[in-house]
């Protein structure tokens, strides 16, 4: 399991070993100790899959604060552009994105700190997409910005979102309550 730094803090791109043979393949998404040598959340609360169609948009989401978590994300079936918004008024990537490609067939897996916003396109007919997260869902803080207000290329200008992400503030105009820099 290879762990990367992406552009953002504390952000991580982790690429796990696939072990492949005539039958398919077998993927080691989470392992303790390697999270723990990297000082990466190792205590998960809940765990949870979407299954949405092309050309759909979900997100961008976050938990606001007591509830933040920590999240990590991948693709169990077909393509997502992944992407996530720095929302840390005090990190030097404050309002800056970072984008991946998540496939089933690269495996790899987006580590997710507080205070950024998460999103994906989907890229193929249908994807399924994992998360676990290292705090119980609260639907009081639960929270959003606008999909398409932070400058994120997707690949679509028309995807399907809901009427729920549609509804987001702007970056622009949100007010974060995100101070830490990881």
């Amino acid at each position: 399991m290879q762990i990367r730094e992406t552009k953002i803090d504390g952000c991580y791109e982790i690429e796990p070993v696939i072990f492949q043979d005539n039958r398919g393949s077998f993927i080691k998404t989470f392992q303790q100790d390697v999270f723990s040598a990297k000082q990466l959340e190792t205590n998960f609360r809940e765990e949870y899959y979407s299954v949405s169609y092309r050309n759909v948009l979900r997100g961008l989401h976050f938990q606001l604060p007591p509830k933040e978590h920590k999240k990590i994300v991948y693709c169990v079936l077909g393509e997502v552009i992944d992407a996530v918004v720095d929302l840390r008024i005090s990190s030097p990537t404050y309002g800056q994105f970072d984008i991946f490609r998540l496939t089933a067939d690269n495996a790899k897996i987006i580590y997710i700190p507080p205070g950024l916003a998460h999103g994906f396109y989907v890229v193929s007919e249908t994807a399924i997409m994992m998360y676990k997260v290292s705090t119980v869902y609260s639907p009081e803080h639960d929270a959003g910005i606008k999909w398409n207000s932070a400058g994120i290329p997707w690949p679509s200008k028309t995807p399907v979102v809901s009427k729920r992400d549609s509804d987001f503030l702007d970056l622009s105009d949100f007010k974060s309550p995100f101070t830490s820099s990881v």
